[in-house]
Order: structure tokens, then sequence, then C-alpha cells
């Protein structure tokens, strides 16, 4: 998986998905939804699932894609999975810690 985490105005941001969604786009016609992965936003480093838990555990706010990535997040109990948004072939999760 790849990630990246910014500190921002609103606390530690982390963007992480899986490395095979890098760079494409995933819509779903029905919602109309479209959803591109961009280098820019995603492209990070290379981590292992316990580096991503870590990194999703200290998160103010966090943007997943991909099945694997979202798949642990909801495992590790990050997110709920009816929070989950399945777009075109993959799936996405968003974060947000209210304090």
């Amino acid at each position: 998986m790849l990630l990246t985490e910014r500190q921002t105005e609103q606390g530690l941001l982390v963007a992480v998905c899986d490395r095979e969604v890098l760079g494409e786009t995933f819509e779903d016609d029905a919602g109309g939804i479209s959803l591109t992965v961009t280098e820019e936003f995603y492209g990070g480093e290379r981590v292992d699932e316990a580096a991503v838990v870590d990194s999703l555990a200290r998160a103010d706010v966090a943007n997943i894609v991909g099945t694997r990535a979202v798949t642990l997040a909801i495992e590790e109990g990050i997110v709920d999975e009816a929070n989950v948004l399945d777009v075109g072939e993959t799936r996405h999760a968003q974060l947000l810690r209210l304090y």
C-alpha cells in the first residue's frame, strides 16, 4: 500500500491506497460518483499493513482507496463498513475524527 501523511490546520491528514489503483479513475454511474486516485494526493511511501494501521490510528482526517486498504481499515475498527462507498471496481472510505 501507499501512504502519505500531511500536517494541516485540521490535524494529521492521511491518504492511503492500494498500489494498483494509483493513477486510476473509478466511476459509479448509478450514483454519479467519480474518483481519481492521483499521484499528487495518494502517491507516497510503500508500507506494510502495520504502518497503515498506525498512521490511520493517529489520523484526524483520512482518505482510503482500494479493496485491501479499506478492508484493513474495517477489520481494525477504524472505519465502519456501512460508511464505505463502492465506486466502480474499488472501495473508498473517509475518516473524520471530531474532538
